[in-house]
């Protein structure tokens, strides 16, 4: 037999109230820090929310739970960023080291260059990196990354329009 459940499409009230404490309680075995799962719980949401296909979704939980775990790499990949600056920082003389306020925004720099490269092939993103933070030219670029100069040069202007269009969004 078909609920009515079934045959109505799903809002997003009634995916929050039938699926939301399954989710955290997915995320919270997977992060061991019910703060935290609560927090990606609540971002999945938002998505779905900011999506606005709510209606359009068929298997509920295999769909929130591919958001979540978008949201996982994207925390994980973040975490990475911030604990790769603070190592640099922590290589800096006393004299060289930048203000809390400095790190924070070096750090939030950080993290919205990697918005704006997320999805582009990890080639494209080394490229823009070497070129951008430590200013290599072309051919050092292609030398480091076993990749023609032509390569590199596809790879930068890629990488710049990802990037400009992130930004202007």
């Amino acid at each position: 037999m078909v609920s009515v459940n079934q045959l109505t499409p799903p809002t997003v009230e009634t995916l929050y109230v039938d699926h939301h404490a399954w989710l955290r309680g997915w995320l919270n075995r997977r992060l061991n820090d019910s703060c935290e799962a609560s927090d990606l719980a609540q971002d999945t949401f938002v998505n779905v929310i900011a999506a606005g296909n709510a209606a359009e979704i068929r298997e509920p939980r295999p769909f929130l739970v591919t958001i979540a775990r978008r949201l996982l790499a994207h925390r994980h990949r973040r975490h990475l960023l911030e604990t790769a600056y603070l190592d640099a920082l922590r290589a800096l003389p006393e004299a060289l080291m930048p203000s809390a306020e400095m790190r924070l925004m070096a750090i939030e720099a950080l993290q919205e260059i990697d918005r704006a490269l997320d999805g582009l092939p990890r080639a494209v993103k080394q490229a823009f990196l070497l070129a951008q933070l430590e200013g290599l030219s072309y051919a050092q670029i292609a030398e480091r990354l076993k990749v023609s100069a032509s390569s590199v040069k596809q790879y930068l202007t890629r990488a710049n329009r990802q990037c400009f269009f992130a930004l202007a969004a």
